[in-house]
């Protein structure tokens, strides 16, 4: 397997023996860099694919998350056509680990592969991934099912643990009226009235085009931080580097039709904001911001979740996801729950390791649900000790709002 590094080294090729499967080893930024253009028209020909194996979203990841000389891309070509890819980054948790980009900012994973040359491409990256690991544990998290990693899964030869990972909530779509329809007839009711109560209010709502998508992406972190203000924001979501790379990540995926921010506007003011990111067959709502004074006044989910829907359904796609998490206001729609999976594997000589890493990763799982059913606010209070030591809310809203004026 050739490894592309940014020295000099001399690269050793593993090919497919007359079947012109090349597998490739990539650990230099700037050629990952370079694979944008065969990326976005490998990501085409994955029907499975989800917006989180964009180029453009792994690529602004790695600017943003990365960590230098840790980059392992597992790429498959065939007859010179990239045909499968799986985006890796190594890890020491303690032992050595292959863990997928984008991290726990990204609500999905899989590995990419063409759709008119699954099985052999299937097999390319097994063989691929073996070769990469040598000393290090395979952990795929939030592999939604149907994905391709899956496939993966089923026809590794050595040692593998299946495991369950996050909740996903899942609405058909359609548009919001037969979104109502799924829920009992005095909740719809309630609800209907409640958007008759916001168009009252005039509220507007326009798309953000691309070349807009840094002052967008700005303003709606200003009122994300706003709306969970005093409640535990997420601290992720308020750091420089998430707005960086959603800045980058966004400006791209809204040019080639995979991301698309909609802000809801009052008077002329923008008071709310969504993100929607999308692939062939799912949009995900990913991050929204809305003013407390518009919150205070009308039900915000029905009228984030009004325009999403609409959307979902004149673009033809089946699926609106409301992604990661079973916070009951999701749960008010009726929503399909779809469980993410995470599949560990490892080569045989590493069986113990394996089991060893597989056994840390259960207790830590069972500490932390006991942490919540014990505790309630230990979770919150790590939350905000994580905010007091990344500036505070405060401090990173000022810093946002300054670029904006800027």
């Amino acid at each position: 397997m050739t490894a592309t590094t940014p020295a000099p080294t001399r690269a050793r090729t593993a090919s497919g023996g007359g079947t012109g499967i090349a597998v490739t080893l990539c650990r230099d930024p700037e050629q990952f860099a370079r694979l944008a253009p065969e990326w976005d028209a490998l990501f085409e020909r994955c029907p499975t694919a989800t917006p989180f194996q964009t180029h453009a979203w792994l690529h602004s990841w790695w600017l943003s998350y990365g960590t230098p000389g840790r980059l392992r891309l597992v790429l498959v070509r065939r007859g010179g056509v990239l045909v499968g890819a799986a985006p890796l980054m190594l890890a020491h948790r303690p032992f050595p680990v292959l863990v997928p980009l984008g991290g726990h900012i990204s609500d999905f994973f899989d590995v990419l592969v063409d759709a008119g040359h699954v099985a052999e491409v299937t097999t390319a990256l097994v063989r691929g991934l073996h070769r990469a690991m040598r000393g290090a544990v395979l952990d795929l998290r939030e592999v939604r099912p149907g994905a391709a990693a899956e496939r993966l899964f089923a026809q590794w030869e050595g040692p593998r643990r299946h495991r369950r990972d996050s909740v996903c909530l899942d609405l058909p779509g359609v548009p919001i009226e037969e979104l109502f329809r799924r829920m009992p007839a005095t909740s719809a009711k309630r609800r209907r009235a409640k958007l008759r109560k916001l168009d009252a209010l005039g509220v507007e709502h326009r798309d953000v085009p691309a070349e807009k998508v840094p002052t967008a992406v700005a303003t709606m972190i200003r009122l994300h931080g706003l709306q969970w203000e005093g409640r535990g924001v997420t601290p992720e979501h308020v750091r420089p580097r998430f707005a960086e790379h959603l800045t980058r990540a966004v400006t791209r995926m809204a040019r080639t039709g995979h991301a698309r921010i909609c802000e809801y506007l009052v008077g002329g003011e923008v008071m709310a904001s969504d993100m929607t990111l999308l692939s062939a067959d799912l949009a995900g709502g990913y991050l929204d911001g809305v003013h407390p004074e518009l919150r205070a006044k009308t039900d915000i989910t029905s009228m984030l979740l009004r325009e999403s829907a609409r959307h979902t359904a004149a673009t033809g796609r089946s699926t609106f996801s409301m992604l990661r998490g079973a916070e009951p206001y999701k749960l008010r729609w009726r929503p399909v729950e779809v469980g993410n999976q995470r599949l560990l594997m490892a080569r045989r000589e590493l069986r113990p390791v394996l089991a060893a890493y597989a056994g840390l990763r259960t207790a830590r799982a069972a500490a932390v649900r006991e942490a919540r059913e014990r505790v309630p606010g230990l979770l919150e209070w790590r939350s905000r000790l994580d905010e007091a030591r990344s500036g505070g809310v405060r401090a990173v809203l000022r810093g946002v709002r300054a670029g904006e004026r800027n």
